[in-house]
């Protein structure tokens, strides 16, 4: 198993680099033969209002998947402790979820509802702004998936949304948890479509993409 330390802020000492073997190899420990890499990144905010200010992010790669987890504290030890913990429960689900994977369509488990309400005007009288400089840039492989998949995907890697090359349409989509519970996809509009009406498959159009409707798993 490949394991990489990168440091923010921080100089990765040989104390330092031994504890994350430790603990992040122990959390891997029943996992090895599905893990091809991991990508520990451990970093301290200089801003002295960010508090907790010491983190400590793992990024798992296994078989095509990405499984991460963040955890943040006032000790950079405590940190690597609680994200090792995290990282572990999150391989058991993934692994869990490998075995109990028996349904031949996973897009089966997914259902389609209407939204109850579209907004047409998305950013209203404000100007779009862009932040002033890039903060960091992110490059990652994007093998192509269904939206089921993205859905799982999405949970591994604890964010709000996920992006995804859509195995089916070939487009490139945004899986997205919504504020009141379920789950959205974000797709390109085809032009067929007008903005900001529903299309009669669950699907509303805004500008150049297409908001589709709620989605539940059943898992």
């Amino acid at each position: 198993m490949k394991l990489v330390i990168h440091g923010k802020n921080i100089e990765i000492t040989d104390s330092i680099r031994e504890y994350v073997h430790q603990k992040i190899e122990k959390a891997a420990s029943h996992f090895q033969h599905i893990t091809n890499e991991v990508d520990v990144h451990l970093s301290v905010a200089r801003n002295p209002r960010i508090n907790p200010n010491q983190t400590a992010e793992v990024t798992i790669y296994a078989n095509g998947n990405v499984i991460r987890a963040e955890e943040s504290s006032e000790n950079l030890y405590a940190s690597i402790d609680l994200v090792a913990n995290k990282i572990a429960r999150q391989l058991r689900k993934y692994k869990e979820r490998r075995r109990d994977k028996t349904i031949h369509d996973r897009n089966n488990t997914i259902e389609e509802v209407i939204p109850e309400s579209i907004v047409t005007d998305l950013i209203g009288d404000r100007t779009p702004e862009l932040p002033e400089e890039v903060v960091r840039t992110k490059y990652f492989a994007m093998p192509p998936m269904t939206v089921a998949e993205a859905l799982e995907q999405l949970r591994l890697v604890g964010h709000d949304f996920y992006m995804f090359h859509n195995s089916q349409t070939n487009e490139i989509n945004v899986i997205y948890e919504r504020n009141h519970g379920g789950y959205g996809v974000i797709q390109p509009r085809n032009n067929g479509h007008s903005n900001g009406h529903s299309n009669g498959n669950g699907k509303a159009s805004y500008g150049n993409f297409t908001m589709a409707a709620k989605l539940n798993s059943n898992h």
